[in-house]
C-alpha cells in the first residue's frame, strides 16, 4: 500500500470571538454553566458575508505556503464540510479556483465531525491509485450558521474554523506519515444528530425558516454512543497495528466537549498529560476540530518528531473513526 505523508498543517479561524458572557446576554446561560458542562469558554464566529469557502481558502493558502508547494502542482482538492456555501458548487471547487490550482479534481465529502478521518482514508485511496498525486485536503465549517441561538443546549457548543494540509506519497520534507485509519457508520441512529437545510426541509419561496433548519441533537444518547464508539475503534486500530495505548504519545480527539474527550481518555486508560484539548478557545468546529488541534499541538511542541498520535472522531450520520499518525 502506498504511504500517505502530511507535508504541512495550517489553521484559520474568523476574527470575531464570542465569549460565554456574550451568550449569556442572548440566552439563559452563564459562563460557569457552559464551562462546567462543555469546557468551552470562547468560540470563533464567521462574520456576515464570510463563508466556509473563505475560511477554507485562507487555511489552504497557509498550508501551501508551509509545504513549499505551488498550487499548480496539485492534482486534487478535497474539502470535508457539512456547511457548504451552496448545495452546489462544492466548496472544493471554489477553493481550487481561489488558490490557483487549475483544472484539478475537486469535491466535498460529508461525514460531519468525522470528516477529517474519512478524508484521510479517501486521500490514501487516491494515492494508492495514483502515487504521484498531490492533494490539498481542507476541513472547514461555519456551523454557527446552523444554530438556533435561543437553544442553549446547542448554541453554546459550536464555533467556526478551518484546518488544512498538503498530502502526497513522498516522504521528502514531510511532517508525518499516516500509519493507519479506520472509519465506521450507523445510519440507523441518524436521528441523534441532524443538521437541517437540505431537501428534507420542504420550503417554498416566502416560507419562514423553522426549527428543522437548525442543528438538533439528543445530547445524552449522543454522549453515550460517541464515547463507546470512539473508544472501541481506537482499541481496534491499535490492536490491528500491534500497538498498546502505552505506545501513544498524544491522543487528539474530536473536540466535541470536555466530558466526551475526558471519558474517551479515561476508558482508553491514557494519562491526562497525553490528551490534547483546545476546545476552550474554539468550541466544537466539527470536521475542522482535529486538524486545528493537530496544528496547535505541533506549533507549541506537544507533538514532536517521532511522536505517535492517535486521533478519533464521532459525528452525525452516525459516523466515527480513528487514525494513527507518526510524526
Amino acid at each position: 500500500m502506498t504511504d500517505l505523508y502530511i507535508h504541512s498543517l495550517a489553521l484559520h479561524t474568523p476574527e470575531r470571538i464570542v465569549s460565554n458572557d456574550d451568550l449569556s446576554r442572548i440566552v439563559d446561560t452563564s459562563d460557569e454553566w457552559i464551562r462546567t458542562r462543555t469546557g468551552i469558554g470562547f468560540r470563533h464566529v464567521a462574520a456576515e458575508g464570510e463563508n466556509t469557502s473563505d475560511l477554507a481558502t485562507r487555511a489552504a493558502l497557509k498550508a501551501l505556503e508551509k509545504s513549499g508547494m505551488d498550487a499548480g502542482e496539485l492534482t486534487h482538492v478535497i474539502v470535508a464540510t457539512g456547511t457548504q456555501d451552496n448545495l452546489s458548487p462544492s466548496v472544493a471547487c471554489i477553493v481550487a479556483s481561489n488558490v490557483g490550482a487549475g483544472n484539478v479534481m475537486a469535491f466535498d465529502l460529508s461525514a460531519a465531525c468525522t470528516g477529517f478521518i474519512y478524508g484521510l482514508s479517501v486521500c490514501r485511496a487516491f494515492l494508492c491509485a495514483d502515487p504521484g498525486a498531490k492533494i490539498l485536503f481542507v476541513c472547514a465549517e461555519t456551523l454557527t450558521r446552523r444554530l438556533d441561538w435561543q437553544d442553549r443546549t446547542t448554541c453554546v457548543l459550536f464555533g467556526d474554523g478551518a484546518g488544512a494540509m498538503v498530502i502526497s506519497a513522498s516522504p521528502e520534507g514531510a511532517l508525518g506519515r499516516l500509519e493507519d485509519c479506520d472509519c465506521k457508520s450507523d445510519g440507523s441512529a441518524r436521528d441523534l444528530i441532524i443538521v437541517g437545510g437540505g431537501t428534507a426541509c420542504a420550503y417554498k419561496k416566502g416560507d419562514p425558516v423553522d426549527s428543522c433548519f437548525f442543528i438538533r441533537m439528543n445530547g445524552r444518547e449522543t454522549y453515550k454512543y460517541a464515547v463507546r464508539s470512539m473508544t472501541g475503534i481506537c482499541r481496534d486500530l491499535l490492536a490491528r497495528n500491534s500497538y498498546t495505548i502505552g505506545d501513544v504519545n498524544l491522543l487528539v480527539s474530536h473536540q466535541a466537549n470536555i466530558r466526551i474527550v475526558q471519558a474517551v481518555g479515561e476508558r482508553l486508560e491514557i494519562s491526562e498529560d497525553c490528551v490534547f484539548t483546545n476546545l476552550a478557545n474554539y468550541g466544537n468546529t466539527s470536521s475542522a476540530s482535529i486538524p486545528i488541534a493537530l496544528t496547535e499541538a505541533w506549533e507549541i511542541g506537544r507533538i514532536k518528531p517521532g511522536s505517535l498520535v492517535l486521533t478519533t472522531a464521532f459525528g452525525s450520520g452516525l459516523t466515527w473513526g480513528a487514525a494513527l499518525i507518526r510524526f
